[in-house]
């Protein structure tokens, strides 16, 4: 059976690793040590010190178990820096039909922040901007309804 990749950017790749990475070396100890601290406080089926441990426990190592598979299952794809043509990790500017401008970065699923403009590869207008060039006027089924764009530019450099 083979692994199922998951698209993902560099940047969205690296914040994956790094999370996994202090979550193994840092926190994984922190908790251990918390158990040993509430154990030695005596009689453990009242010490509701042990069992939120225990818990947080059970917590940090699910995390761990999931960014593992993200991170081992992760196809990472740069973003293209040149071009007219939308793809996966590519950035986007768009007028609406009011004449308001939105600029866009399309990555994956575990990197999306729509408040801060990054749009996931599964959302409804990524999947209707890709494939799509600039000058091409685009209609996308939102949650809101449905909203023409104009596409403007595509694949310029992603500043915050």
């Amino acid at each position: 059976m083979s692994v199922k990749r998951t698209p993902m950017t560099r940047a969205g790749f690296e914040t994956l690793r790094d999370e996994l990475e202090h979550l193994k070396r840092v926190e994984r100890h922190a908790i251990t040590r918390a158990i040993a601290e509430a154990r030695a406080h005596g009689d453990l089926s009242e010490n509701a010190e042990y069992h939120a441990a225990r818990e947080k426990q059970s917590f940090i190592e699910g995390r761990i178990a999931d960014l593992e598979g993200k991170v081992h299952g992760a196809e990472v794809i740069d973003p293209p820096s040149s071009g007219e043509r939308i793809t996966f990790a590519s950035t986007v500017r768009l007028e609406d039909e009011a004449g308001k401008e939105v600029r866009y970065w399309i990555v994956g699923s575990d990197e999306a922040q729509p408040a801060r403009g990054k749009i996931s590869i599964m959302s409804p207008l990524a999947r209707t901007l890709i494939g799509k060039k600039v000058g091409d006027n685009v209609t996308a089924q939102l949650p809101g309804g449905k909203k023409t764009f104009d596409i403007l530019q595509a694949n310029f450099p992603w500043t915050d």
